[in-house]
Order: C-alpha cells, then structure tokens, then sequence
C-alpha cells in the first residue's frame, strides 16, 4: 500500500473539536478545553496538529471544523486559514450525531459524491506515513462499497475506557494481507475483566473514533436516527444558502436529540465495516489513560514538557504549566498536574470518576464564594 496514489478530489473531512475535556482536569477547562492545548510541548495545540494530519491528506479546502459556540473565538485563533464556511458552530450541544447530520448536508449539497471522515480533534497519532496510508485505504472503500467504516487499533492492554469491535467476515479479500473487516458485535466501554477476554481471544479492536463513510450512505442512516429533523432541514434550503442554513441551525438545533455516532452506527452493526490500522494512537482522555499510552513499563513516569527532579517515583503523570519544575521524592502511581494556580495531586489508577467529582466539587465551592 505504500506510496499508492488516490484521486482526494471527493474525499473531506469534519473535525470534531467542542468537548470539554472534563477529565483532564485542572490543565483541560471548560474555558480552554484540552483540544485547544500544547500538552505535548510541540508549539502546536491537538487541534492544530490534527489540522495539519489531514491538509497531508486531503485538500485543505476540504476539511471543516466544527465547535460549540463557547469556543468558536478560540478555533479562529489557532486556525485563522480556515474561512466562516468551513466552521460549523453548534449553539448548544448535542453529542456528535446530530453534528455529522448538519455537516453531512453542508457538503452534500457540495459534493454529492462525497466520502467524509468524521474525526476527534484530541487524538495523538504516531507513524504519519503509515496513518494517510491507513486513511486513504479506508476512504477508498469507503466510498466504492458504500459501506460505514471506523478505524480501528489492535489493543496492547484491557482498557475498559475504550469501544471494541469484534472483527468479522474479510471485506477486502483482493488484498495481499486483508485488513478490512466486517464488524460482528460492538461493546463500548466494558468491565476490566470482559476487556481482558476480548484482548485473549484476538477478535476485538479499539475503536478510534474516526469514521468513515459517503454522505449518501451516512444521510440515509441518520435519515432514520433523526428523521424529523433532516427532513426539515433538507426542505428549508432549496437555494443551498449557508447563511440561511445557519440561522435555521440556530433555530432548531436545540430540538436534536442527544446521540452519538457510536450509538447512531455501531449499535447496529449492519453494513459496518473495520479497518485494522497501522499507526501509532492514543486516545488523550484523560490522565489514567495518558498513563497507559505512554509509560513504557509499570516503573515509568509520564513528564509532560517540564523537566523535573524525581527520586525513588515510579508510576506517576506530572504535568506542570511552563517555568515550574517538580522536585518529587517516594511518589508512586499519583498524578501531579497544576495550571491557573489550581493544583491536582490524586491517585493514578482509574482517576477519571474521581477527577470529575473533585471538579465538580470544586465548581459547587468556587460558585458560593
């Protein structure tokens, strides 16, 4: 597959980037969530690179973002090449079904040929060769058999924050070494223990996110997930005018319901297909799973930018804002994070639930000072 040649002319993508990256807490808030951040010390936001990722893909003239209104001050900022019609702007949220809905028609009324992938803006990717590889198979077939398609990882550990896709029927059977499967059964964020099973028996992949699939193919399937709402908005914009069609989103986007892609595609798997990808993924979620991405083994420490002084400290994620050095001495498996003075110390394992509720702890004090 390597240095194949694909005709892009009808291929686009939508980021997704108006979460609020809770779990990541305090370095990811609501006011400047973690899509919006250098966690790496690269000089560039996950945002920004997931940009980039696809103008190496894509034309760039293809790719659109997507945001909640909070924030849409911010994506101009860190993305001042991308034009207001390449710009979706949720006024309230509601999950990433009804968004594709509102994108799927934006270009479709473009393109009606399109092949559109739907990814997360928060994701580090590794191998970049091996990822636009990966892409452009998967959009490829995507768009030849009609089929919905998500990207998916071997696992390297039971993570019970992940979806997993149990692998079925070859698709791709012309292929050399087949890597694009039928998706039989989809488990979203099981128990450890049933994780575990799926890692043993082979058949299952992680989920990434990244979906796949033509507009036509994705207009009809949400045509049944939101019926009411796309009629109505297929109907309203015979002259295909982006400014009407935003004030009508406006309007009516707080009448989609609340349903994610994940429940609108993968819960019913027909027509599903997989593609075992080869890039290096990570889900940046939240610390536990920084964690596990990146430690090397049980003993490692996860520093994020900062250099810092550490003796007899294994386990632990240390994320400092720029200037400020940690001097740690007999710490193990704890998270270490500060940013606007506020500063986190709290037990590494499985911290996602805990890191909420001492969020939400701190949001009920902080509103009655």
């Amino acid at each position: 597959m390597k240095n194949k040649t694909y005709n892009t002319d009808h291929f686009y993508c939508l980021i997704l980037a108006g979460g609020k990256g809770r779990r990541l807490w305090p370095v990811s808030q609501q006011e400047k969530p973690k899509q919006f951040i250098d966690f790496f010390g690269t000089g560039k936001s996950l945002l920004q690179q997931t940009y980039e990722r696809f103008c190496n893909i894509l034309p760039e003239d293809h790719i659109y973002v997507s945001t909640f209104a909070e924030y849409s001050s911010m994506v101009r900022a860190q993305l001042p090449q991308l034009p207001a019609c390449r710009l979706l702007i949720e006024p309230v949220r509601r999950n990433t079904t009804p968004i594709a809905a509102w994108a799927t028609h934006r270009i479709e009324n473009i393109d009606p040929s399109a092949t559109l992938v739907i990814t997360p803006s928060d994701q580090f990717i590794t191998d970049e060769a091996a990822f636009r590889d990966d892409m452009l198979q998967a959009m490829r077939h995507a768009s030849e058999e009609k089929c919905f398609l998500t990207m998916g990882i071997r696992p390297t550990r039971p993570e019970p924050g992940y979806g997993y896709l149990q692998i079925g029927d070859v698709c791709d059977t012309s292929a050399d070494e087949p890597s694009i499967f039928k998706v039989n059964t989809f488990i979203e964020k099981p128990e450890r223990e049933f994780a575990e099973m799926f890692i043993k028996s082979r058949e299952f992949l992680w989920n990434t996110g990244l979906f796949i699939s033509t507009v036509a193919t994705i207009h009809n399937r949400l045509a049944s997930v939101l019926p009411d709402v796309l009629r109505q908005l297929d109907s309203t914009f015979p002259e295909k005018s982006v400014e009407a069609e935003e004030r009508w989103i406006n309007d009516h986007y707080a009448t989609y319901p609340n349903i994610s892609l994940e429940t609108a595609f993968l819960d019913r798997t027909d027509g599903v297909a997989v593609k075992l990808c080869h890039f290096g993924w990570a889900d940046i979620g939240s610390w536990h799973g920084i964690y596990e991405a990146f430690a090397l083994n049980s003993d490692d420490n996860v520093v994020l930018k900062n250099e810092n002084m550490l003796s007899d400290t294994t386990g632990c994620v240390i994320s400092l804002p720029d200037g400020k050095t940690a001097i740690i001495n007999g710490l193990h498996n704890f998270i270490v994070a500060e940013h606007d003075n506020i500063l986190l110390i709290t037990p590494r394992n499985d911290s996602s639930n805990q890191v909420i509720r001492m969020l939400t702890n701190f949001e009920i004090d902080k509103g009655r000072q």
